[in-house]
């Protein structure tokens, strides 16, 4: 062993020296050192974690190369999104050894025992290949933010799972779920063996969702480890919540997810459900201050549809008419 833990104390007895943790940062902040600290206390080893740097100007990297100067550095000189990153994070990973890979954003912060919980729970099955933790906000851990989604191929086409509802006993327990968030999400290695790794096309949101799907047809489980938790806040890299850049990627990752995977029947309920909504969501927009953001989700569904990609440059502060 090279230390990295054998945790947690009333809890299974876990080796993480085969577990490697990818955080993808762009512009992240001090974030990076909370979910930094977190992933220590859980028992990782610093050289066990990759720190993947997407050309942040913020100063965010070297903060964190002198507070955890034992990371894996891979230093990009542009914004690569999510994606690539997290994949170029992954394929280290698999080069190193690992047995699974952690993907984690830096606005995650993990509460005792969840890792070492995930990592026993991904190692009992063998139809098990990605497993996540219920996420609580943050700034209000009384509050759920998700505790795994499912497929509606409606608005958005999914739904996270307790979205915004109360914490409780119905949401600590085991269940099967179509895909975990990106946020915090344990893949076993077999998975990129059969599956492969993200699709960087989608840049940012809607890659967990996909990746997910393609391991669920190649026969994996996929679940949410209900029983334990991890803090989440809306990363500030991407503006968070609903504003206009954030809805622009979702709608055109939507129309690029469906014509991926989806048939007539989900093209049309998305059609129905969301697209054809929209004119009274801009309308109800107007007086909640929204209306930007949904002109931007309906700029990026027609740009979906016109076969375009998200890039750096169209998501930088200036690069769309609504941000």
């Amino acid at each position: 062993m090279t230390g990295a833990g054998l945790e947690e104390a009333n809890g299974p007895q876990v080796c993480l020296d085969d577990v490697h943790a990818v955080i993808a940062n762009w512009n992240g902040g001090e974030d990076n050192l909370t979910c930094l600290a977190s992933l220590v206390a859980a028992g990782l080893a610093e050289e066990n974690i990759i720190f993947v740097d997407n050309g942040s100007t913020d100063g965010s990297l070297e903060r964190v190369q002198a507070v955890h100067p034992g990371l894996r550095l891979i230093k990009n000189g542009e914004n690569r999104g999510f994606g690539e990153a997290a994949n170029q994070g992954a394929g280290l990973a698999l080069e190193l050894g690992a047995r699974e890979v952690f993907f984690v954003n830096n606005d995650v912060e993990l509460l005792p025992g969840a890792l070492v919980a995930l990592v026993d729970e991904l190692r009992r099955e063998a139809q098990l290949g990605i497993v996540g933790p219920r996420i609580l906000w943050r700034s209000d851990p009384k509050r759920l933010w998700c505790a795994g989604g499912m497929l509606t191929w409606r608005q958005n086409l999914s739904t996270l799972l307790g979205f915004n509802q109360a914490d409780g006993p119905a949401w600590r327990a085991r269940r099967k779920v179509d895909y975990v968030a990106g946020c915090a999400m344990l893949v076993e290695r077999r998975v990129f063996d059969q599956v492969g790794f993200f699709d960087a096309t989608y840049f940012a949101y809607t890659e967990d969702v996909d990746l997910c799907m393609r391991a669920r047809w190649q026969g994996f489980d996929v679940i949410c480890l209900g029983e334990v938790a991890v803090l989440h806040e809306s990363s500030s890299s991407t503006g968070g919540g609903y504003n206009p850049r954030r809805k622009y990627m979702m709608g055109l990752n939507s129309v690029r997810f469906l014509k991926n995977h989806g048939n007539a029947s989900h093209w049309l309920r998305f059609l129905f459900f969301d697209v054809a909504s929209l004119p009274l969501i801009m309308a109800v927009g107007v007086f909640q201050g929204r209306l930007g953001a949904t002109l931007a989700k309906a700029l990026g569904i027609l740009d979906g549809l016109r076969g375009r990609s998200i890039t750096a440059e169209r998501i930088r502060p200036g690069g769309g008419p609504f941000w």
